[in-house]
This record gives structure tokens, C-alpha cells and sequence, in this order.
């Protein structure tokens, strides 16, 4: 049995916090978030984000949609999503819960990770629906959690509906973010 995993670094969001420049922190290893994303990707997020913002006072909705905030899931694991929806009042500095909406917009460099360990993640963390847009093809995925515990692919309707803190009904365009 090698000893090298004893070796292997392990962080914590307060190590996360002394850094300079843009990173994720999964379970004690940092990721970069290098390159910036491009100007397809950054149209998209603006646009998701409005038409998040439009449905949530359309339906009424006691949420908030914010861009680029830190999620803090454990002692050694942050991420920070594109866009997301979260219920309640604005956090000062980071998220502690889960959104009931977490969206990532697919760049080349982090298509993988948002559809497969950010998936996983995300489900593990009881997050209600996770949007992949893909700004290229123009493509929306949508995954709902299901009864028991696992976000599933779901048909993407336009218009698509989505259930959020309890009782509120968003209604979102998918075609107006691209």
C-alpha cells in the first residue's frame, strides 16, 4: 500500500479564503476557475439571471437570484455557481444552504465537471433543479430531484415550470437566454 495519499494536501475554506484569484474547493483540493469565461458564456448568465429575476416577481416569490456567489457546503468544499435562486433573504457573504436552482453555463474548459462531479454534487446536496445551458448549441438541461433524492433529467418546456420554496411557481423562457 503506497503512503503517497498522506502526502496529499488536503484544504479548508479557511485556507480557501487567504486566496487570490478565482477557485473551487472540492473536498480539500482546490480547482481553478481559470480562463475567465468568454463573452458567449457571460451574455448567457446575464440573460438566465434576468429572465430568473423576471419570473421570480412575476410569480411573487419570497427568493432571490444572485450571480458568482461562494457556496459554502462543508469545511472543505466550495463551489461557486453561475446563477442561482435562493429562497429567503441575500446571504452578506456566501451561501450555507442549498438554491433551489442552481444553473451552470457550459464553458470548453468546465463542461465535464458541470455535468458530471458538479451533478453529483449538487444531488448529494438536495438541490431541487440544476439548468445546464450550453451558449454554443444553444441547449438547455434541466435535472428535477426526484422522491428519492436523485436529480434526473427532466424534458425542458418552454415555457418551463419550476416549484420553488414550497409553495412558488416560476415560469422561465428558456429561449430568451441565448
Amino acid at each position: 500500500m503506497s503512503g503517497a495519499p498522506r502526502y496529499i494536501p488536503h484544504y479548508t475554506v479557511a485556507d480557501y479564503q487567504q486566496w487570490d484569484g478565482d477557485w473551487e474547493l472540492w473536498q480539500g483540493i482546490p480547482v481553478a476557475m481559470a480562463p475567465s469565461p468568454g463573452g458567449p458564456h457571460q451574455r448567457c448568465s446575464l440573460r438566465l439571471a434576468r429572465a430568473l429575476l423576471e419570473a421570480v416577481e412575476a410569480g411573487g416569490c419570497r427568493a432571490e437570484v444572485l450571480q458568482e456567489i461562494d457556496w459554502i457546503i462543508s469545511d472543505d468544499t466550495v463551489v461557486r455557481p453561475d446563477v442561482v435562486v435562493i429562497c429567503g433573504e441575500v446571504p452578506k457573504k456566501y451561501l450555507t444552504q442549498p438554491p433551489a436552482i442552481v444553473a451552470e453555463i457550459l464553458s470548453p474548459s468546465t463542461a465535464d465537471r458541470d455535468r458530471n462531479e458538479k451533478l453529483r454534487l449538487f444531488e448529494d446536496q438536495g438541490v431541487n433543479y440544476y439548468l445546464i445551458l450550453d451558449p454554443e448549441h444553444g441547449a438547455v438541461e434541466c435535472f428535477e430531484l426526484d422522491e428519492a433524492g436523485r436529480l434526473m433529467p427532466a424534458a425542458v418546456r418552454d415555457p418551463h415550470q419550476f416549484t420553488i420554496c414550497g409553495d412558488c411557481h416560476l415560469t422561465l423562457d428558456t429561449g430568451t437566454v441565448f
